[in-house]
């Protein structure tokens, strides 16, 4: 494809078309209530979020996509004038509300960029977004996957949302004295404190921005600004740390919960505090997650595995919206891409997925049936035909916002550093023919 048709979630150079995958500042820097360089094309809920996050934007340039559906874009090439049709199809992210991957089709070849996504196989919603991606693939094969590659590296197994959120449920029903403090983003967790609200019964308290989103996803009756109606908060992940949980402590015993899939601090409790012997293990007691997708293996004297308590307030449980490893690979495994890249820059672990799953690709399968000599030359051979027509990544996008406040706890000792491990550094990506060696 030639340069200057179409950019995903890049807004710094001039396209035809641009795509947003979903919502989160990571993907929008550039973009803003000013906007003008031409239509943004996204799913219908990022649409409907739209004038929120961008107030004053020109509603007139925002082109919806109904999600599963082929939809066809009639693009001009620069140079020649001619016309030519790209047929692209949005499938639900599973990440948070409007988020989506997006298929495209056309002279080019096929291309599928996931966007920030997570691929799991224990819900019905996965299910469907599984048959959607196939039946919309049929015969074709995928030339480039443009990855989320977050947590590409085998460090990164953690459990379903569903078996992660009941982890949460055992952390409030065992505290039943406390308030609790949920740390979110302005997106993204709903589907937790929808369940956390739907077992216990209670109200959740949101600060207003937050509330004011809750509404617009259609949540109504859930949601409130008054402590007075519930003790579970959730709050701005930026306001979560060690020294406002020692503050809210000297008022009224409280614990905080991150949800993340990366580790909340460094190093957990030196006296190996394990939660034993409270209702927080007894649902866990004859079980443990594996990193399969939630699959459980029998264990009869275990605990809580992947819930830790690195301070006397905090826990940190891995609910995260991000594909773990296991889910990457099973993912691979299903798309079988001809080549694929990262786009994630940088990460706490970064490793290329290629170095992980490049044995899964179509250009390493096909050259293995090669004698020796001539597998690096039909490797290079394909790869530069696929580069021809790639997203380049564009310039920094810069780091999501900084959660690293680096604190010492003065009842253990020990230095705590939240979110300290580097948050990625998100590139957008531009289609076009390449000018430069990636």
């Amino acid at each position: 494809m030639e340069k200057g048709l179409i950019s995903v979630d890049r807004w710094t150079e001039h396209s035809q078309a641009y795509f947003l995958t979903h919502l989160h500042s990571d993907h929008t820097q550039g973009l803003s209530s000013s906007w003008a360089k031409g239509p943004i094309f996204c799913s219908r809920l990022t649409a409907k979020l739209f004038p929120f996050k961008f107030p004053g934007f020109n509603l007139s340039l925002l082109r919806l996509l109904a999600v599963g559906t082929w939809h066809s874009i009639s693009l001009v090439s620069p140079s020649s004038a001619s016309s030519s049709t790209l047929q692209v199809m949005p499938i639900d992210a599973h990440h948070c509300p409007g988020a989506v991957m997006f298929l495209f089709r056309g002279e080019f070849g096929c291309l599928l960029y996931t966007g920030d996504f997570r691929w799991e196989t224990t819900s019905k919603r996965a299910e469907i977004g599984r048959t959607m991606l196939l039946n919309a693939l049929k015969d074709d094969v995928v030339d480039i996957l443009y990855l989320d590659n977050t947590y590409c590296n085998p460090s990164y197994a953690f459990p379903s949302r569903a078996i992660v959120a009941q982890q949460v449920i055992d952390i409030i029903v065992s505290h039943p004295e406390h308030d609790i403090i949920i740390g979110i983003d302005s997106l993204g967790k709903e589907d937790l404190l929808l369940h956390i609200s739907h077992e216990l019964k209670i109200k959740i308290w949101v600060w207003p921005e937050r509330l004011q989103t809750m509404h617009l996803l259609g949540f109504h009756d859930i949601f409130t600004t008054k402590t007075s109606l519930t003790r579970v908060r959730a709050v701005p992940r930026y306001s979560f740390s060690v020294e406002t949980l020692e503050g809210l402590n000297t008022m009224h015993p409280t614990i905080g919960i991150m949800p993340s899939g990366l580790p909340w601090v460094v190093s957990p409790l030196e006296n190996g505090d394990k939660l034993f012997g409270s209702l927080l293990t007894s649902r866990y007691n004859r079980s443990k997650w594996s990193g399969n997708g939630g699959n459980h293996t029998e264990k009869p004297n275990g605990n809580l595995g992947s819930v830790e308590k690195f301070h006397k307030y905090i826990y940190s449980v891995p609910y995260s919206d991000h594909s773990c490893f296991a889910e990457i690979e099973d993912f691979v495994k299903l798309v079988q891409p001809t080549n694929m890249k990262g786009i994630v820059s940088s990460s706490s672990c970064y490793v290329d997925p290629l170095y992980y799953f490049g044995r899964l690709c179509g250009a390493y399968q096909s050259a293995q049936s090669l004698p020796h000599n001539k597998r690096k030359e039909r490797v290079e051979r394909v790869l530069a035909v696929n580069n021809k027509t790639t997203f380049r990544c564009g310039a920094s996008a810069g780091l999501e916002r900084k959660r690293a406040i680096t604190v010492k706890v003065k009842s253990s000792g020990i230095h705590v550093s939240r979110m300290s491990a580097l948050r990625r550094k998100k590139r957008g990506a531009k289609i076009e023919e390449n000018d430069r060696p990636n």
